[in-house]
């Protein structure tokens, strides 16, 4: 199994989370999905490396963004 790390922007509370945990479950080979609403810090695990366009799009989809430098 695959970590990857980012940083997620604009999540306030726990429905923000959820939206995004929803979001990135839904991508190919994504096993578990850890985030932490204080940092913003989105755990993506699974099968394989994940690219950041398609963490990046499913965030957006959810409507946050990832932080530029992840």
């Amino acid at each position: 199994m695959i970590t990857s790390t980012f940083t997620v922007r604009g999540m306030t509370c726990g429905h923000c989370v959820s939206s995004v945990r929803s979001e990135v479950e839904a991508l190919p080979g994504v096993s578990r999905v850890h985030l932490d609403l204080s940092t913003g810090r989105l755990e993506v695990t699974g099968s394989q490396a994940f690219l950041t366009a398609d963490i990046r799009a499913a965030v957006a989809e959810a409507g946050y963004e990832l932080d530029e430098a992840a």
